[in-house]
């Protein structure tokens, strides 16, 4: 355990390292602190703190740096977070596609590093269908989703259909299947149709079974990811190829951030993965910010932000926190 002395001090290096990203100096490190105590204090207390692998000396700095777990100490035990002092525009209440793309847009641009977000599971199940005549046996099938989702395809029929028929076929499937998903749709018309005209039920066949590929299609991306190329001016990063390359590889991958985003969605509020604590993330030099946002009071994805190490915790804390509430907001009052 630390005492009071102690934390003080890990706390006012950690604070300084993150704003200017120099290794800090026992005197440096008493200016920062404003505790009254010596040079040789100071450095006994250093030594203590690298001993139990909280801070480490870089290379034959005579500074000290934080490490992940002096990191982790800071974050769960000495940081405070001011909620109130930051500024963040709306998201617009928009297709779920656009506010998702918006949100890692709002994320990398008030973190300044890499914002990321996972989309939603597509629903199977449909809201509501229409169809629109294109030209002669060509028309066009629009499907919703409950969460708001809007899927258009282009069909081809043997026949060529009246207005009144499309609307007919366009009630009888809102009224009678709404809610359910494709596939059991298309089980109950194969028992139901006798009642309308066949030509009706042609038509609602070939709906359904387009419908069935549009609402099962997992082509989208499942994860959007904003400003990657903001770590190019990360001194971190920017002075050491090997750890960019590695950056850039897992978010051309994204299969490892969507394992940890999924993760997350059964966390309680902001998490954070500091230096290779997860093994979803194994790098040192990068941390993850994330929280799980919701639909109707119902979590449905993981959102965050991912940065070097060397990050304001308290100000990544509060992007996040305010962007997951703006995500839920836009999509739950989307209808």
């Amino acid at each position: 355990m630390l005492d009071e002395r102690a934390k003080l001090l890990l706390k006012a290096l950690i604070e300084r390292y993150i704003a200017d990203g120099q290794p800090v100096g026992s005197r440096t490190l008493s200016r920062a602190s404003g505790l009254e105590l010596s040079p040789a204090t100071i450095r006994n207390v250093m030594a203590d703190l690298e001993e139990m692998g909280l801070i480490i000396s870089p290379h034959t700095s005579a500074g000290r740096v934080p490490t992940a777990r002096g990191y982790r100490l800071f974050v769960d035990t000495m940081l405070t977070v001011d909620r109130s002092n930051l500024i963040t525009p709306g998201l617009i209440h928009e297709q779920p596609q656009k506010v998702i793309a918006n949100a890692a847009n709002l994320l990398s641009n008030l973190s300044q590093f890499v914002g990321v977000v996972m989309v939603p599971r597509r629903s199977s199940v449909f809201k509501h269908i229409e169809f629109v005549r294109l030209s002669e046996q060509r028309f066009l099938v629009i499907i919703v989703s409950p969460e708001g989702d809007v899927q258009n395809r282009v069909i081809f029929t043997d026949v060529d259909y009246e207005s009144s028929q499309l609307i007919e076929a366009s009630n009888f499937l809102n009224h009678h299947y709404a809610g359910l998903t494709m596939e059991e749709v298309r089980t109950r018309l194969q028992t139901e149709v006798e009642q309308l005209q066949g030509e009706v039920a042609s038509l609602m066949q070939a709906a359904v079974n387009v419908g069935s590929e549009v609402m099962s299609n997992h082509d989208q991306e499942d994860v959007v990811i904003a400003g990657e190329r903001n770590l190019l001016s990360v001194s971190d990063f920017s002075s050491d190829m090997g750890n960019l390359r590695r950056a850039f590889d897992l978010f051309e991958q994204k299969t490892q951030i969507l394992r940890l985003l999924d993760f997350s969605n059964q966390a309680d509020g902001v998490r954070i993965y500091i230096g290779g604590e997860s093994q979803t993330v194994p790098f040192e030099d990068l941390s993850v910010v994330s929280a799980p946002y919701e639909l109707d009071g119902k979590v449905v994805g993981t959102l965050g932000v991912i940065g070097p190490t060397r990050m304001h915790y308290d100000k990544m804390i509060q992007i996040v926190d305010i962007t997951s509430k703006l995500v839920s907001n836009a999509l739950s009052h989307k209808r």
